[in-house]
């Protein structure tokens, strides 16, 4: 007689909205910042949160039993830390924060998942432009501030990329590179601290220019890192060696992938390189579930918007002129996608 099926992975994944709502309350509430490197009962970390006494020991231990809080000892006086994973990737004061891109999962997204039906019924966005509002882009790029700020909060994720970046790839046969939406400049400046003898440019809008020289100047690398304004659909691309697109295709429907990949064939040498940094769905569209949740998130923000996998890219570069391709593998979900003229 055959066992059962087991229901467990249908239950785990239908109920995977609670754990979800847990880390991202706590990371929002700033719990793991508020932990620092203390040690902390129940009672007293609930009265720095402002926390009723009702949800206290269930919302600590939940996280302890999801293994995201440390805990020594058991009952009222038992004493809640943080784990080595929740203090480099979730206090705020590490360099290494993530906590921005969940704050915003928690104050945006979440809400916005909700309508993922409708979205599938109509192909439309399900955001603030749904409402009749800005979209956040739109409203955050007319805030110097806000837009800094936002910035600033998302480097954490993609730093872990930027650097596996700087790492895996051989940069000995170029000279320059250029960031095409580069954003607060990390992406250059990973590499460059990696390889010497680069030449960096990061490129974005000009509202953005300020806030990527003011982290280059801190990093001490003006020296060899540099800014420049423009837009991608209607300005050249500077000419550089390597042209870098970190999370900047998944953003546009197929017509405009397409222009962003001929601007960067027209504007790289033979032998030149455009590297795209994305979650890459696998081949045969099995396996990423990250990558694909990632699309029906371009779905839900922008409508026509998708995430693709290496062989859609290799079929769009070799349709403009790429002859030679490569895709290896960065951190998590992410690979850099290469397509060599």
């Amino acid at each position: 007689m055959n066992p059962p099926l087991d229901p467990a992975p249908i239950l785990q994944t239908a109920f995977g909205f609670w754990n979800s709502k847990v880390l991202l309350t706590a990371v929002e509430m700033g719990l793991f910042t508020k932990l620092g490197n203390r040690s902390l009962t129940g009672a007293q970390l609930g009265r720095e949160l402002g926390l009723h006494p009702r949800g206290i020991k269930d919302f600590f231990d939940a996280l302890v039993a999801m293994s995201f809080l440390g805990r020594n000892g058991d009952g009222p006086e038992a004493l809640y830390s943080n784990t080595p994973e929740g203090a480099m990737y979730l206090d705020e004061k590490s360099p290494r924060y993530i906590g921005g891109i969940l704050t915003m999962l928690n104050v945006r997204l979440f809400k916005y998942w909700h309508d993922l039906p409708e979205a599938l019924r109509t192909g439309q966005p399900q955001n603030e432009v749904k409402q009749g509002e800005k979209g956040i882009f739109e409203a955050l790029y007319k805030d110097p501030v806000q837009l800094e700020i936002f910035l600033n909060a998302m480097t954490g994720l993609s730093r872990l990329n930027f650097e596996a970046l700087a790492a895996k790839i051989d940069f000995s046969k170029f000279q320059s590179l250029c960031d095409i939406g580069g954003a607060t400049g990390l992406l250059c400046l990973e590499v460059a601290r990696k390889h010497s003898h680069l030449k960096c440019i990061t490129w974005d809008l000009p509202s953005v220019e300020p806030i990527a020289r003011k982290n280059i100047a801190a990093a001490g690398l003006s020296d060899r890192v540099r800014t420049a304004s423009g837009d991608f659909f209607s300005d050249p691309l500077p000419k550089v060696d390597v042209i870098t697109m970190g999370m900047i295709l998944h953003d546009w429907n197929l017509e405009k992938k397409m222009r962003l990949i001929r601007a960067a064939y027209d504007a790289l040498p033979i032998g030149g390189a455009l590297m795209v940094i994305e979650n890459l769905i696998d081949d045969a569209r099995r396996k990423n579930v990250f990558g694909l949740l990632m699309s029906l998130n371009m779905l839900i923000e922008f409508g026509e918007a998708f995430d693709f996998s290496g062989a859609d890219f290799r079929q769009w570069c070799g349709e403009a002129g790429f002859k030679r391709f490569d895709t290896i593998p960065l951190a998590g979900p992410c690979s850099v996608a290469i397509a060599y003229k």
